[in-house]
């Protein structure tokens, strides 16, 4: 339940995301993406950066997310531009 309620209260501030820096690594049916990005909050303008890492795997004929994480960057929120 606490898990549905940050992302419930997440997407509220209608967040759009930018991908700011990216490595990719790919293996036999795997691949693992780790970066970071920053989230536009459309509802307050603040901006957010963090941390991100997928990694995918190729499974039944189609790419899923086998692991995901994000966190926010230590400078944390930095408020409207």
């Amino acid at each position: 339940e606490l898990i549905n309620d940050y992302f419930v209260g997440f997407l509220k501030k209608k967040p759009q995301g930018e991908i700011l820096e990216s490595t990719i690594h790919m293996g036999h049916n795997w691949c693992q993406d780790m970066g970071i990005y920053e989230f536009t909050m459309g509802a307050t303008g603040d901006k957010v950066k963090g941390r991100y890492s997928f990694v995918y795997v190729f499974e039944d004929g189609q790419w899923k997310i086998a692991h995901h994480h994000s966190s926010v960057m230590p400078e944390g929120i930095l408020g409207p531009n």
